[in-house]
């Protein structure tokens, strides 16, 4: 027989675990609301809700956060799984909720609220600070030392990683050249509709140029395993904000097709690095690999070196607005929450 206690502790791990937006233990939340308002709904029978509420949970995302969950199928549903919020646990939340008119709803969106709170704060490091005194290393440690934070870490790691390698990319104006061999003309002939369709070539222009840039996925791309940024030039980018080793490295290799990988991590001893680039098989696969350290140098110089005067506005104005883009603020519950009256619920054990 599960506790109250339990539950409450299976619910807080949950919680702990998602990132910034909370998509689970919104769904979790609303489907608790519905079960209090509708006693017809069985929290024991799966089937009645594990459908419903995804579109419960994202009638509620999108007017707070301004999108809706785009996780795949699998990452939503587990969680229902043993080791998350199965229905044993959900049922008894849900009788506590209904026991305290509504106290474990008004826990979750009050956790959301205060989690929120926290971003907002670190955030306006970015927009209060200046080109002259941005400290790109004091921003990420923000995020690791607020353990409320330290979900969202990839995320912005991921988006000070585009921040400066667009910046740079794009003040140095690099440019990308496609062209075909001139003894396969013969074929481009055959396949002109398709050289001029996909590849802007055909026989009166061999050759075509355009800019280099850099690509993020998507925004809150959903299940992280994935590819993180992308070039039109060839290399596959990959970020994680962790010490690099042989298994991650191998781990980050496998999941990409890309015939080259720039691997960013926070750390990585110097073997290790020598090791990945060296042995074979390895070598053909992992272009570069890049620490927090590199990071860390290139902000110096792109905010504050020679020439800091062609970066640094733009360097600072593509963070905020990539930062604004996946963390939207939240000014306040939008009117279907504050309808529920949640500030009115005082629960001793729900604080």
């Amino acid at each position: 027989m599960v506790t109250v206690k339990e539950a409450k502790n299976a619910l807080d791990r949950i919680i702990e675990k998602s990132r910034v937006h909370l998509y689970k233990p919104i769904q979790i939340a609303e489907i608790l609301y519905r079960a209090r308002i509708d006693d017809s709904l069985n929290l024991l029978d799966l089937e009645q809700y594990r459908t419903k509420s995804k579109k419960w949970r994202d009638e509620i995302s999108l007017p707070l956060l301004g999108r809706i969950c785009t996780s795949s199928a699998k990452f939503q549903d587990n969680l229902f799984d043993a080791n998350a919020i199965p229905p044993e646990i959900l049922n008894v939340l849900g009788k506590e909720n209904i026991r305290t008119n509504g106290a474990v709803e008004a826990y979750i969106y009050r956790l959301f609220s205060t989690k929120h709170n926290q971003l907002s704060n670190a955030l306006k490091y970015c927009t209060e600070n200046t080109p002259e005194n941005f400290d790109v290393k004091k921003f990420i440690d923000s995020f690791w030392n607020e353990p409320g934070l330290r979900r969202s870490l990839d995320k912005i790691y991921e988006i000070i990683v585009y921040s400066l390698f667009s910046t740079i990319v794009e003040t140095l104006n690099f440019q990308i050249t496609l062209s075909v061999d001139s003894d396969k003309i013969d074929i481009l002939k055959e396949f002109e509709d398709f050289a001029d369709k996909v590849m802007q070539v055909d026989l009166k222009n061999k050759t075509f140029v355009q800019e280099a840039k850099i690509y993020r996925v998507g925004v809150t791309n959903a299940s992280d395993r994935g590819l993180d940024m992308y070039s039109n030039w060839g290399p596959a980018i990959q970020i994680k904000h962790l010490s690099l080793n042989l298994e991650l490295a191998e781990s980050i290799v496998s999941n990409i097709s890309s015939d080259k990988v720039v691997i960013v991590c926070k750390d990585a001893e110097k073997d290790i690095i020598l090791s990945l680039l060296s042995q074979i098989g390895w070598c053909s696969h992992i272009q570069s690999i890049i620490t927090e350290d590199n990071l860390i140098d290139w902000y110096e110089k792109a905010l504050r070196g020679k020439y800091s005067e062609k970066m640094k506005d733009k360097l600072l104005d593509i963070l905020i607005n990539e930062i604004s883009e996946e963390f939207p603020s939240i000014k306040e519950l939008p009117d279907v929450l504050k309808e529920r009256h949640y500030e009115l619920i005082d629960d001793s054990f729900w604080k």
